[in-house]
């Protein structure tokens, strides 16, 4: 039985990438040398490199002045990279769930955090609106997608400070203007490669302006000097990010991916809201993710929550039961998920519908 995966991450990956890093798994470059076992020094994969972080900068139009950096930890890293590397005396945060407010955690280690505004108060199913970033902060930090909520801020802001942002959910799902930004970052288990390697984008004028002796590893600039070959990189991850940003530009670049997940999440939407068992938790439609679409039974029905997952999956569909926090549904729309998934996940639910 085909499977529809809508995992929210490690995910789905096109079958461009896995079979091209498939073939390298068994041989790399006509190396004779599988990818898991290449020396990261060789020109085969310093060539894996450069092309990568070309594509990168293709894709999004990343100005001069930008580096674009493969590096290892994940997310979770750059929640203590980007204080330790950016945060003079404070920092402000907005919050917006559980990977923010992990966020703000570890900058509290380097400063004072101001968080200009939290939708805790309501478990996260909403994006706050008309808080003000103070001018003295070092930088304003902000998640563009929750993946356990089900929000996304889908236009870059405009502030007078530096601004830093965690796309690990929803990077090339959208056009976005770099130049706005100083630091972007974002796991690669969503819409990029598997899970072990986090792209940075970094403005190279944001780097250097703290006092505070920064470790070797944990220091922007020590890989930006060394194109993210300092040490060794996350080699297959980096080939499989690779395979995914030359199948980006294949169909069409940012733009074009934009018009799919749209046309995906508009669809999935339209389902949930025009049922009579299911509704979304997310109530404001300008505050809704397009890469994590998030859903309950409404309370009459809230008993048939497990025979919808398992009715689910005897279609085939795997990946949609939500975060524990939330509970109900959450159905991930990533790049590399394709219309027909949405469709038989649509169609599930209304034949359940129907029955129940």
């Amino acid at each position: 039985m085909k499977k529809h995966n809508f995992y929210a991450g490690p995910s789905i990956l096109s079958p461009y990438t896995i079979k091209n890093t498939a073939d390298a798994v068994l041989d790399f470059a006509n190396t004779g040398l599988s990818i898991l076992e290449v020396s990261h020094r060789s020109k085969e994969f310093q060539a894996v490199m450069d092309e990568a972080q070309a594509l990168v900068k293709e894709l999004l139009d990343v100005p001069a002045g930008y580096h674009v950096l493969f590096l290892g930890g994940g997310a979770s890293l750059q929640f203590a990279m980007v204080p330790y590397n950016l945060l003079k005396t404070k920092a402000a945060y907005l919050d917006t769930g559980v990977w923010a407010h992990k966020a703000i955690k570890e900058a509290k280690l380097f400063g004072d955090v101001d968080v200009v505004a939290s939708s805790e108060d309501k478990n996260y199913n909403y994006i706050p609106k008309n808080f003000v970033v103070p001018t003295d902060a070092d930088y304003f930090h902000y998640t563009t997608n929750n993946t356990i909520y089900g929000t996304e801020i889908r236009k870059d802001p405009d502030v007078n400070v530096r601004l830093v942002a965690d796309m690990s959910s929803d990077i090339f799902s959208r056009r976005v203007d770099v130049s706005k930004y100083d630091l972007i970052y974002a796991g690669a288990q969503k819409n990029l490669a598997p899970a072990g390697a986090t792209i940075i984008i970094v403005n190279e004028d944001a780097l250097g302006h703290v006092d505070r002796p920064i470790p070797t590893m944990l220091n922007y600039k020590t890989h930006c000097d060394k194109g993210s070959m300092f040490n060794t990189p996350p080699v297959l991850p980096i080939f499989s990010a690779l395979q995914t940003l030359k199948y980006y530009k294949e169909v069409g670049g940012v733009d074009e991916l934009e018009k799919r997940d749209l046309a995906k999440a508009a669809k999935l939407y339209e389902a949930i809201d025009g049922s009579r068992i299911f509704e979304a938790t997310v109530p404001d439609h300008a505050d809704r993710s397009i890469m994590n679409v998030c859903f309950v039974m409404k309370p009459e029905y809230a008993e048939l929550e497990k025979a919808f997952l398992d009715f689910t999956a005897t279609k085939g569909i795997v990946g949609i039961k939500g975060h524990r926090s939330v509970g109900g549904f959450r159905a991930s729309l990533y790049n590399a998920l394709p219309m027909e998934s949405v469709d038989v996940l649509v169609n599930a639910m209304k034949e359940f519908a129907e029955k129940a």
